[in-house]
């Protein structure tokens, strides 16, 4: 008898040809609570070694890492590296009373409980859209048991947790021992965050890989995910900017310091000199802490068993569904558009509404309107530079949706459409019109709704409004030459696991930088502010060293008249450049 033997690591088959191929008892088929080691820790490199080199591969997110780190981690370390030896130095003489112990206690531990609550919804929140959808499943599922790979992508999440919470925790940990003069603060801070992820990154896993199932393979949630994203990230940016977060916040601070999840916070007080840590309360937290990790690990091993074995759920529409409305919006358009532009104009739309995430940039900008939201919604009113700036963002976002990368947006498709009957002029204005029809009717609304919100008056109201949607109309014009000339055929990650043609970043500042010039000129030379600027620039070169610098009024005028008619005659430059540009367009 013929005997062919396959060993994979974690599991061995015996094929024989007259009976049916049975799996050997195997150490994980005596004791299937335990696991293989090894292979958890293989999976585990793994996981964080292509993390860091996708994150080291990117120069953008490196810039973004470097910026973050600069100007919103850097202020907050310097001052935290001023206060914290003040306070080591405080704890270490026994100033403190018996109230302002139990003050500093209460804080630690609902700080402890506030700070779990967070890593647990990150983790979630990586589960959803990164770790639980795992890199060549094929191959890494049937070499090893389920078991043995949640195991190692939990820990390599704990792992890249960890290189975000232990180099700061350290550094004020140890700014804090240099004052107290004693290096327990550091041991103890270390403890405290390597126990927080042990149990949140498990908690995370075993939530998000369940959330992830629904989402993506339970038919009737699966076929409003994007809506659901969509309301989550609503609610989300909506309670930061009107601070019900902060409201949330402190609520949980004051009510979890003496719950469990603030139990581990006693850990930090062993650190702490003049405070009394709670001996039982630790013992207590490392018992929670180990059951927590196995109830986490069994709960994320069955919803990683269901989902990876499962089939996704068919979301797309139905053709009959899709059909109807195109042709609709094709009869819309026959009555002065040739029949080339509609099909142009109703397939970008069509592109777009199969993939809307291709217009994740789009919203990129309105990330920086949460500085100020709470602020308006605090004064209940509108201000009226806020309201000519989400005017301007409309008229910005126009151009973006569908005319900033017109060949990239192609792909494969681009030789056979350049290579047809199409011409550039047909392609172009094809996409202008989709850009005009999309945000036209957003234009009229969001600047009439912020002209009477704001206190502009109903004559600037009205400018505004006509101003936005005259704004809506060109400005595909303006991106369609600007993305012409610096296209981006590639595609990017728009997130940890999707992909999408974006137009290119030199488009973006280009395309960005003809908008807003001609803008600050047009504001200039409306609020009469030329001799104000020379006054300013002669101050500031007064003040600072080398030759002084002096501009004249006049001077001021004339650039902000030629930056704004330049401004105005670019749309009509940049659509004869992308025309032109696609009809002779040649392929390296």
């Amino acid at each position: 008898m013929t005997e062919i033997q396959i060993v994979l690591p974690g599991a061995q088959l015996e094929f024989d040809h007259e009976t049916r191929p049975f799996p050997l008892p195997t150490l994980e088929t005596r004791w299937p609570l335990m696991v293989h080691a090894p292979i958890s820790l293989a999976v585990t490199r793994t996981e964080v070694r292509r993390t860091v080199r996708a994150v080291a591969g990117s120069r953008t997110k490196l810039l973004m890492m470097a910026a973050v780190a600069l100007f919103a981690l850097g202020p907050v370390t310097a001052v935290g590296l001023l206060v914290i030896p003040e306070l080591g130095e405080q704890a270490a003489t026994g100033t403190l009373s018996a109230a302002d112990a139990t003050t500093a206690t209460e804080f630690v531990t609902g700080g402890t409980a506030v700070l779990w609550l967070f890593l647990v919804l990150m983790a979630v929140m990586r589960a959803v859209t990164t770790v639980a959808d795992v890199d060549e499943p094929a191959f890494l599922l049937l070499s090893t048991s389920v078991r043995n790979t949640v195991v190692g992508v939990v820990a390599a999440e704990v792992a890249l947790f960890s290189l975000w919470l232990l180099p700061p925790t350290l550094l004020f940990a140890a700014a804090f021992a240099s004052g107290a003069g004693t290096a327990l603060p550091v041991v103890a801070a270390s403890l405290l965050i390597v126990s927080l992820l042990a149990t949140a990154v498990p908690v995370g896993f075993g939530v998000g890989v369940w959330v992830r199932h629904l989402l993506t393979a339970y038919e009737p949630i699966a076929r409003y995910r994007t809506l659901l994203f969509a309301a989550f990230w609503i609610v989300y940016f909506g309670a930061i900017a009107t601070g019900g977060l902060n409201d949330v916040m402190a609520t949980l601070f004051t009510h979890l310091q003496a719950s469990p999840l603030g139990w581990p916070g006693h850990l930090l007080v062993l650190g702490i000199p003049g405070l009394e840590p709670s001996v039982p309360v630790i013992g207590g937290a490392v018992v929670g802490s180990v059951v927590v990790v196995g109830v986490a690990l069994a709960v994320g091993t069955r919803g990683a068993q269901t989902h990876w074995f499962a089939d996704p759920a068919r979301t797309d529409d139905d053709e009959t569904d899709e059909e109807p409305s195109s042709d609709r919006l094709e009869g819309l358009l026959s009555g002065g558009i040739s029949r080339p532009v509609r099909t142009v104009t109703v397939t970008a739309i069509r592109r777009t509404k199969r993939s809307p995430i291709r217009l994740a940039y789009v919203g990129y900008p309105l990330l920086g309107t949460f500085g100020f939201a709470q602020q308006v919604v605090e004064a209940g009113t509108l201000p009226s530079f806020v309201a000519v700036l989400f005017s301007l963002y409309v008229v910005w976002a126009a151009g973006a949706l569908f005319t900033l990368n017109p060949l990239g947006d192609l792909g494969p498709a681009l030789p056979a459409v350049v290579t047809s009957t199409l011409t550039g002029r047909q392609a172009i204005r094809g996409r202008i019109v989709a850009g005009a029809l999309v945000s036209v009717p957003i234009a009229l609304l969001v600047s009439l709704a912020v002209g009477i919100v704001s206190p502009l008056s109903l004559e600037r109201t009205g400018a505004l409004v006509a101003g936005t949607v005259v704004g809506a109309v060109v400005t595909p014009a303006l991106a369609s030459g600007i993305g012409s000339a610096f296209p981006r055929f590639g595609s990017v990650n728009v997130t940890n696991n999707r992909e999408a043609v974006m137009p290119s970043k030199t488009a973006f500042l280009v395309y960005t930088l003809a908008i807003m010039l001609p803008a600050v000129a047009a504001v200039v030379l409306y609020l009469e502010a030329p001799e104000t600027i020379a006054g300013l620039i002669a101050t500031v070169s007064a003040w600072a060293p080398g030759p002084e610098l002096t501009v004249s009024a006049r001077s001021i005028t004339v650039g902000a008249w030629l930056v704004l008619v330049g401004g105005l005659l670019a749309p009509f430059v940049s659509y004869r450049y992308a025309v032109e540009r696609f009809d002779w367009y040649a392929f390296e």
